[in-house]
């Protein structure tokens, strides 16, 4: 499991704490099967501020996984 996942969308930069890698690119691919879903990410530094981004086709979403201890 990651320690932390970066999720880079729409130019900016969110995270995902405690999941898998595998399962957020399975999320991410049953948005896009289903033509668009939510995905529930952290914004913000210090205090992290849950937000749902849309995910659908022709919008760019990069993974980054910084692995755990």
């Amino acid at each position: 499991m990651a320690k932390r996942i970066d999720v880079f969308y729409g130019g900016r930069a969110y995270t995902i704490g405690g999941r898998d890698l595998e399962d957020v690119r399975a999320e991410i691919a049953g948005a896009l099967d289903s033509g668009h879903g939510w995905l529930t990410v952290n914004d913000g530094e210090g205090v992290a501020q849950r937000t749902e981004l849309l995910i659908t086709h022709g919008v760019d979403v990069t993974l980054a996984a910084l692995p755990g201890d």
